[in-house]
């Protein structure tokens, strides 16, 4: 009888301890070798905190004024209107009043040539004025160059690149002028355009008000 209890006893007590050791084995293996548990705890997707910038690198410079800050504000083809009606210079400034009254400075190259050089100014997904009128007179549309100043002072309807076309900036005079009219008064230039967009096109940042207008 004695050897039964002892047999029982120890199974009883090898039982308890493979419990034990069973237990202990969970949550060593969930919490690791502490009491607060937290490797149990629900995962938190949150986002990171980014890291600063190192103090070596050089600290920004605020004191850079944007280059839309001082621009002016104008519709494309009214800039056109007044670069012609300045009598088309090159490279000289010319003024024009923008949007907002102010008296502004502007040049073909800066501001007047990307009206005919940037795709996508015009309206959304538009191609570039001189991706179909440019410097081969070949496949040129019309004939025309809108891609230099001097293309553009050579006219339409050229017979070879050397060539003096039809003047398309009537000579100084905007509102009889061949760009005028395919620009504003049929306006189905540049070639896709709503049907509802302005007559003017749209409103550029361009130039830069004068000292005049700041004051």
């Amino acid at each position: 009888m004695d050897d039964f209890r002892k047999l029982m006893y120890g199974v009883l007590t090898a039982f308890v301890g493979m419990l034990v050791v069973w237990v202990s084995f969970l949550y060593i293996s969930a919490c690791g070798f502490t009491f607060t548990c937290r490797r149990a705890l629900p995962v938190v997707d949150a986002t990171p905190i980014p890291t600063l910038a190192a103090a070596t690198l050089p600290a920004p410079d605020f004191s850079v004024e944007s280059p839309a800050l001082n621009q002016c504000r104008i519709a494309a083809v009214n800039l056109i209107g007044a670069w012609v009606s300045a009598g088309y210079p090159e490279t000289d400034p010319f003024t024009f009043t923008d949007i907002d009254g102010l008296t502004c400075e502007a040049t073909f190259p800066d501001d007047v040539h990307p009206l005919f050089q940037e795709s996508n100014l015009w309206f959304p997904g538009s191609l570039s004025c001189s991706s179909c009128h440019n410097a081969d007179m070949a496949i040129s549309s019309a004939q025309m160059d809108l891609s230099s100043y001097e293309g553009i002072m050579a006219g339409s309807r050229r017979t070879s690149p050397g060539a003096q076309g039809t003047d398309i900036l009537g000579g100084g005079d905007w509102e009889a002028s061949l760009l005028y009219d395919v620009l504003y008064v049929r306006k189905f230039m540049p070639l896709g355009r709503p049907p509802d967009m302005p007559a003017e096109g749209p409103v550029v940042f361009a130039g830069h008000a004068t000292e005049e207008s700041s004051q």
